[in-house]
C-alpha cells in the first residue's frame, strides 16, 4: 500500500528532505486568555500532490519516542469555540468569545524524532468538549427552547451578598419584619436573576431566529451569559441580537413600575417591586453603554461594520471604547458614590462603604477591560480561521498491519519521513490509529516485542475527517468527536494522513496571536 502523504510531502525531484516538513510550532508562553505572540509560522507548502512513498531504508535507525511524560490520558481541556458569542448581563464580561477549540499549526516537526511529543496527554492536545459533556458549568435548571440553563457556583456567593445588603435596607424600611427581612431579600435575589434570565433568553431567541446555534445560558457572578456559537452574518442582525437584551430589561422595569403603582410602596410587595424596577433599569442602562463586551458595544460594532463594511473595524472601535469605559468606571464610580450623585449622602472621609465601592468599581473595570481585549483577540482569530486547513496540517502516515512490531513500524515511518501510523487490515483498509502518546510510553528496548495493534485506537466515524475541511467546519468536526488523532481521507476514501489535535491547537494559538 502506498505511503500516504499530508502537506509538505516531497515530490520526485524535489530537494526537500523527506524528514523535514516545517519548523516546530512552539506554544506561546504565558497563561490565561492572552497568549504571548509567537514567531510567524512558515507559509504552507504549496503542493498537495501524493507521490509514491520512498523505499524504506533497511538500515534506518528507529526513532526515539520523545519524552515519556505523555501518559495518553484524555485531557480535560476546554478551549473557546470559534464563532461562539457570549452575551453577559448586566455587564457582558466576555466578548463574542470563541472557545477556541483546536486550530492547526504548521506541522511541528523534529527531524531526529518523527514521533515527537505532541502534548496529547498534557491537557492541550484534544479538541474541546462541550460544557455539557464535561463539568456541566453548574446546576442545570432547565432547557427553555431546547437551550440548557445552568447556575454557576459563583451565583450562590452573589445571592448571599445580595441577601445581606438588601436585607439590611429592608430592615430599615420595614423594621417590623425582623429576621424575615432577609428571607424577603433572598426572594429578591432569586427574582432579580430570573429577570436576568429573561434578558438572556431574549438574546437566545433572537439567535435562534437567525439560525445561530446557542450552546447554553449560564447565570453566574455579575449576571448571565448566552453562549452563541456563531457570529451574525450581517451588521443588522448583530445590532438586533445585541439590542433585544437591554430592550427586555427596560420592558421588565416598566412592568414592575406599573405593578408598583397598584400596591403600597411601604409594603413588602412594594419594596420588592421597587427593587426589581431599579435593578432592571440599571441592567438595561449599563448594557447600553457603547463599549465591548457590553450589548451597547456590540451595537456600536454593528454600526461601524455597516458604515465601513468591515466587521474587524467595528470590533476594534468598540473594543477601544470599552477599554476607555473601563477606565471611566474605575475612576468615576467611586467619585460619583462619594459625592452623593447616585442618591446617597456625600462622604467626606474614607470608610468601609467607600472601600467597597472602590472594590466594586475595580471588579467591573477589570471585567470590561478583559472582555474588550478578548473581543479583539476573537475577531483576529475569525479573520485567520479560514487559513486553518486539514490538508496543510495533516501528518504523513505509513500503513502497517496490527501485528507489526513497533520498532519496525517506526523504522518504516522514519525512512518515509512520516510522523503517524495507521493500522490497516489484510486488504489495506484502515481501522485504527496508533496514538502518539502510547508510542512514547513504550521504552525503546521493548519496541521490537510490542505489536502496534496493542497501542492502537479504533477509528470511529467521527474520527474520519475529510482533507478538504477548513476553518470553522474543521473545528466543528473535531469538537463533535473529541480525540487526540484523526484519520484524514480524500473524497475517494483514500488515506491522506493523520491529523493531531495538538497540531491543531498550536496553529489555533498562533492564529490568535498573529496581527491582522
Amino acid at each position: 500500500m502506498d505511503v500516504s502523504g499530508g502537506r509538505g510531502q516531497p515530490q520526485p525531484g524535489n530537494d526537500e528532505s523527506a524528514e523535514h516538513t516545517g519548523p516546530e510550532a512552539q506554544p506561546p508562553g504565558g497563561t490565561g486568555d492572552a497568549p504571548a505572540t509567537p514567531s510567524t509560522p512558515t507559509p504552507a507548502d504549496a503542493t498537495d500532490a501524493r507521490p509514491e512513498g520512498p523505499t524504506p531504508d533497511p538500515g534506518a535507525p528507529a526513532p526515539e519516542g520523545g519524552t515519556p511524560q505523555d501518559t495518553g490520558a484524555e485531557p480535560d481541556h476546554e478551549a473557546p469555540a470559534p464563532g461562539h458569542d457570549r452575551h453577559r448581563t448586566p455587564a457582558h464580561t466576555e466578548p463574542p468569545a470563541h472557545r477556541p477549540s483546536h486550530a492547526p499549526a504548521e506541522r511541528p516537526e523534529h527531524p531526529d524524532h518523527p514521533f515527537a511529543h505532541s502534548g496529547s496527554g498534557g491537557g492541550k492536545g484534544q479538541p474541546p468538549q462541550r460544557p455539557e459533556e464535561r463539568k456541566r458549568g453548574g446546576l442545570l435548571m432547565g432547557r427553555p427552547f431546547g437551550v440548557p440553563v445552568y447556575v454557576a457556583p459563583s451565583w450562590f456567593l452573589v445571592a448571599i451578598l445580595i441577601t445581606w445588603v438588601f436585607g439590611g435596607q429592608i430592615d430599615r424600611v420595614l423594621p417590623e419584619l425582623g429576621a424575615a427581612s432577609y428571607l424577603v431579600s433572598l426572594f429578591f435575589a432569586v427574582a432579580f436573576y430570573a429577570s436576568v434570565l429573561v434578558h438572556e433568553l431574549a438574546h437566545t431567541l433572537a439567535a435562534l431566529r437567525f439560525k445561530l446555534p446557542v450552546r447554553r445560558i449560564q447565570l453566574q457572578f455579575f449576571g448571565g451569559v448566552s453562549e452563541i456559537e456563531k457570529e451574525a452574518e450581517t451588521p443588522g442582525r448583530e445590532f438586533v441580537l445585541a439590542f433585544v437584551g437591554p430592550l427586555l430589561s427596560l420592558v421588565l422595569a416598566g412592568l414592575f413600575y406599573l405593578g408598583l403603582l397598584a400596591v403600597d410602596p411601604s409594603s413588602v410587595p412594594g419594596v420588592l417591586l421597587a427593587g426589581l424596577m431599579v435593578s432592571n433599569l440599571i441592567v438595561a442602562v449599563f448594557n447600553l453603554l457603547p463599549g465591548l463586551p457590553l450589548d451597547g458595544g456590540r451595537m456600536l460594532r454593528a454600526v461601524v461594520w455597516a458604515i465601513t463594511g468591515k466587521p474587524m473595524t467595528g470590533t476594534v472601535a468598540a473594543a477601544w471604547v470599552g477599554r476607555a469605559l473601563a477606565v471611566c468606571v474605575l475612576i468615576g464610580l467611586p467619585l460619583l458614590t462619594q459625592s452623593g450623585a447616585l442618591g446617597s449622602d456625600a462622604v467626606d472621609n474614607v470608610g468601609m462603604d467607600t472601600v467597597l465601592d472602590a472594590l466594586l468599581a475595580a471588579i467591573l473595570a477589570a471585567i470590561i477591560w478583559t472582555g474588550a481585549g478578548n473581543s479583539l483577540r476573537m475577531a483576529r482569530l475569525r479573520e485567520h480561521l479560514p487559513e486553518l486547513r486539514a490538508r496543510t496540517l495533516t501528518r504523513r502516515a505509513v500503513p502497517v498491519e496490527s501485528d507489526t512490531p513497533l520498532s519496525e513500524a517506526l523504522r518504516r515511518a522514519n525512512a518515509a519521513g512520516a510522523r503517524a501510523l495507521v493500522v490497516v487490515d489484510a486488504e489495506g483498509m484502515p481501522f485504527s490509529l496508533v496514538r502518539e502518546a502510547a508510542i512514547v510510553g513504550v521504552p525503546e528496548h521493548r519496541r521490537p516485542w510490542v505489536a502496534v495493534g496493542t497501542l492502537a485506537q479504533d477509528i470511529t466515524e467521527g474520527m474520519r475527517v475529510s482533507a478538504e475541511l477548513a476553518g470553522e467546519e474543521l473545528l466543528d468536526a473535531l469538537r463533535s468527536t473529541p480525540a487526540t488523532e484523526y484519520l484524514v481521507v480524500e473524497e475517494t476514501g483514500e488515506i491522506y494522513g493523520v491529523l493531531s489535535a495538538a497540531d491543531v491547537e498550536r496553529a489555533f494559538v498562533k492564529a490568535m496571536a498573529r496581527p491582522s
